[in-house]
């Protein structure tokens, strides 16, 4: 069990998404308070975007394998080829980060859904 009133953590995504209930069922299910951050309630910006890429990488964060992704053209995609064209991208298209991406009080970051990464993660 963690003890989650010295280390609260951030999720970061949009709350319709499977892997966000997912994450988020999980977390309540094992007494874990978190925050939740909706990327189209509560925006992101460049400065917490930089962030993101600089502890993940860009080639992380880019979902390719969402719908949102597959609507850009071949010319969109083959543009982004580094932190500043995937965050161009990603600031325009914020569905289009790779959820959820989960941020402890003691700044580890961990992205995607898995039981076993989120139990280790939360100790």
């Amino acid at each position: 069990m963690s003890n989650t009133a010295s280390t609260p953590y951030i999720m970061y995504g949009i709350k319709n998404c499977d892997s966000i209930k997912k994450a988020r069922r999980y977390l309540e299910e094992n007494n874990i308070s978190y925050q939740f951050h909706d990327y189209r309630v509560d925006g992101i910006d460049d400065a917490l975007l930089s962030t993101f890429i600089a502890h993940l990488g860009w080639e992380v964060l880019v979902n390719k394998r969402g719908t949102t992704w597959r609507k850009l053209s071949d010319e969109q995609k083959n543009a982004v080829i580094d932190d500043n064209s995937a965050k161009k991208v990603l600031l325009a298209e914020p569905t289009m980060i790779k959820r959820p991406i989960l941020v402890s009080a003691d700044k580890r970051y961990l992205i995607g859904f898995s039981a076993d990464e989120y139990q280790q993660f939360t100790q």
